[in-house]
């Protein structure tokens, strides 16, 4: 049997993360299935072509409209998921693909399913979210508690799904944001299948708890979060990553699930369920 292929997008901009290390560890769990690459998308401009069978997009930082029109690695991007996209139109054979966070945001923008705006407030931390009734069914999210609990780092959002484009790409909203009776805001959507091989998620599924906790827990780290957050938002913080129960489920459901309903989908002659 043929090894597959998987190509890791790193958007971070070459600022160290945790989410690479996360990827990196789910994606290794796979060693005895599938070889993996990475290519660093904004720092050295790289972006893998389509011999790749899997595609993980990752988190980031900024805006995700920025440069919107410009040029440079935000087009080149674009023009990657518009050639996936394609050949999975044209092809009996899929790519999968599945974008975490920053490039969630800029999937949902691309293919015009909502608008994405900045939020009034950062989120950050990790909180509750809940799934929808086509959630509830999806094989990646039916394991999971509703609500269920993720690693959620924000300054942007993708809000007012445009229905009428969701339907005529056969788009589905798979979660939203916790519910907040007390505001009077819009809820993000925090999850999305664009098709059976195509998938992403606005949250981190791939940050791990104790992890998370060690990163945080640096004195250098402590005093950035401090400064930028306050050190009740930090707190609450380390409260939360020390119930590493709280977002193993998510950790181990989501990610690790795609990978395997792909390779099964590709290494199978059987129509594969929804990856």
């Amino acid at each position: 049997m043929s090894r597959l292929r998987l190509a890791i997008l790193d958007l971070y901009n070459g600022i160290p993360n945790q989410g690479m290390r996360c990827i990196r560890e789910i994606v290794e769990q796979f060693a005895d299935r599938l070889d993996y690459d990475v290519f660093d998308v904004r720092a050295e401009g790289k972006l893998p072509d389509l011999s790749y069978d899997v595609f993980i997009s990752s988190g980031g930082p900024g805006d995700p409209l920025d440069g919107e029109g410009e040029g440079g690695w935000q087009e080149n991007w674009n023009e990657w998921l518009e050639g996936v996209h394609q050949h999975n139109l044209a092809n009996e054979k899929k790519k999968f693909v599945f974008f975490i966070c920053h490039s969630f945001q800029m999937a949902v923008h691309h293919f015009k399913l909502a608008q994405v705006v900045a939020r009034r407030g950062i989120s950050f931390g990790t909180f509750p979210i809940r799934p929808t009734k086509a959630g509830k069914q999806d094989i990646l999210f039916a394991d999971l508690e509703d609500p269920f609990w993720a690693a959620d780092f924000r300054r942007f959002q993708a809000i007012q799904p445009d229905e009428n484009r969701l339907q005529e790409i056969g788009a589905e909203i798979l979660a939203l944001e916790k519910i907040r009776p007390h505001v009077k805001l819009e809820r993000a959507i925090m999850a999305m299948r664009w098709s059976d091989e195509m998938v992403g998620v606005q949250f981190h599924p791939e940050a791990d708890a104790e992890g998370m906790l060690a990163h945080f827990s640096r004195p250098d780290i402590k005093l950035e979060v401090i400064a930028e957050h306050g050190r009740d938002k930090w707190m609450q913080m380390m409260e939360d990553l020390s119930d590493p129960e709280r977002i193993r489920k998510t950790h181990d459901a989501i990610l690790p699930g795609f990978i395997t309903r792909a390779i099964l989908s590709l290494t199978v002659s059987e129509p594969a369920e929804k990856a």
